[in-house]
């Protein structure tokens, strides 16, 4: 139990402790290094939770499932942060934002990660619910820092929507608390998921259903499902990219996990509906709306904000068929989405600062102008749109014949939408890498460590996974059922 609170103290409080000096540290090299220090402290944090064997306790939890996403958020924490530095300097050098926006901005960077880690450790699902809503609340108001009138337009869109999620998400957490407490009675343990988990057969199956729709809309807000993905792409064009990248690679990740504790939840009741087909429908349309709106996009942060929305509809219909195969396609395409998400907009960060513009039809000829740069683009955008050797086409690959072997018709609409992203992706690619050269070719100042370590650790991975890895996936898969 030592170990347990050590591990979970550390991943806690160091973020804690950072956001609160970082909220009154002058200078801004020194904030930015201190905001990078106490991301890697983090993910030292993280790390040794796999070394800790011991039973939950009424508040935190460490299982196999929640190290996963534990893990990949601290590492993705850590590079956006080294990201960030060169990102946010360039930021207050050309006076869009001032020494005050910069302290404000590291701190509350600091509090998204506490509020996210939080979330992923807690063993009490009220908790979990103040976890997510305090990440998302340091997202919002870091979306909102240029104080443009874009920026704040797409900031308050982010917290009326969010806000409508957080009342879905409490009162469906409500309704789960009333059906166990006939079972468990008043108090702590009809919230603590891991005596739910042990109660929940006996649990009034109407309450549970009616709980997990009003869950799994509330949470589904924050993952970006269609059709309530509205908030995302406002927030991923408007707000600072460091930010884009976290919500693509971390924030959405952490609403996905709340919906799969209650989905493990719902199947062991057997008298209750299946969350199964819900997950499914929900993701095949998130996947095919998002790849269909990908050929509109004219903002090429807008653009990837729907290929998220793409993706994880992917995940969350991969999740939706269930079964060992699919679940580990599922954790697999998570991983990946993750990894490549934010290395592009690691690169896509850099390229708006260089041409001043967001505009694709102003972003031109890459390869020629800024060749890492524009090739770190190509290869994210064929790691993205599911192109082999990638880690992505991997993950996809399962989830299609998995389904294809269980439901052909589902695996055929599924590919459609495959089909018709890659083929906008590839499109916009096309010029904004190869096209006759517009706009600045100032020399680039930017940080190409986090963009090609991730893109190497995503080709790595469809090359070759470790058995250790495909073991602890695969462990994650049958207890997700």
């Amino acid at each position: 139990m030592k170990g347990l609170l050590d591990g979970t103290t550390l991943v806690l409080v160091i973020p804690a402790f950072a956001a609160a000096v970082l909220a009154v540290l002058p200078g801004y090299r020194l904030s930015a290094r201190l905001n990078m220090v106490a991301s890697f402290l983090t993910l030292l944090a993280a790390v040794s939770l796999f070394f800790v064997h011991a039973q939950p306790g009424t508040y935190f939890l460490i299982d196999d499932l929640n190290i996963v996403f534990i893990v990949l958020s601290t590492i993705i924490g850590f590079t956006t942060s080294v990201f960030s530095a060169s990102y946010i300097g360039h930021e207050l050098e050309t006076g869009r934002l001032t020494p005050t926006n910069l302290r404000f901005y590291h701190a509350m960077y600091q509090v998204m990660m506490f509020g996210m880690n939080l979330a992923l450790i807690a063993n009490n699902i009220g908790l979990m619910w103040v976890a997510i809503e305090l990440a998302t609340l340091a997202t919002v108001v870091m979306v909102g820092i240029y104080r443009t009138h874009e920026a704040l337009e797409a900031a308050w869109k982010y917290f009326i929507l969010a806000s409508v999620g957080i009342a879905f998400a409490l009162f469906g957490t409500i309704l789960v608390y009333m059906a166990a407490q006939p079972v468990l009675g008043e108090g702590l343990q009809s919230m603590t998921w891991t005596v739910l988990v042990a109660h929940v057969s006996k649990f009034d199956p109407a309450l549970l259903n009616v709980a997990f729709v009003f869950l799994f809309l509330g949470y589904g807000t924050k993952v970006g499902l269609a059709p309530l993905h509205a908030w995302l792409p406002d927030a991923h064009a408007e707000g600072p990219t460091p930010i884009s990248a976290v919500l693509s690679g971390l924030l959405l990740n952490v609403a996905l996990y709340a919906i799969l504790r209650f989905k493990m939840l719902m199947t062991l009741n057997s008298t209750a509906i299946a969350p199964g087909p819900l997950m499914v429908v929900v993701g095949l349309i998130s996947v095919i709306f998002a790849a269909f709106m990908l050929y509109r996009r004219r903002d090429i942060k807008r653009l990837f904000a729907y290929s998220s929305i793409e993706h994880m509809g992917i995940i969350v219909f991969a999740f939706g068929m269930g079964g060992p195969l699919a679940n580990f396609a599922g954790l697999l395409q998570m991983t990946m989405h993750s990894l490549t998400k934010s290395a592009i907009f690691f690169a896509v960060g850099h390229i708006a600062q260089i041409k001043g513009t967001q505009r694709i039809a102003d972003i031109r000829g890459l390869t020629v102008t800024h060749p890492v740069l524009g090739w770190g683009l190509v290869l994210g955008v064929i790691a993205i749109a599911g192109m082999p050797p990638l880690g992505i086409f991997m993950s996809e690959f399962l989830i299609v014949t998995s389904t294809f072997a269980r439901e052909p018709l589902l695996a055929l609409a599924l590919v459609l939408g495959l089909l018709v992203a890659f083929g906008a992706l590839m499109l916009r690619l096309q010029g904004i890498a190869f096209g006759e050269p517009t706009g600045s070719a100032a020399p680039s100042k930017a940080s190409y460590l986090p963009i090609f370590a991730h893109l190497t650790l995503v080709l790595a991975a469809g090359i070759y996974l470790p058995p250790m890895l495909v073991v602890w996936f695969q462990h994650v898969a049958q207890m997700l059922g």
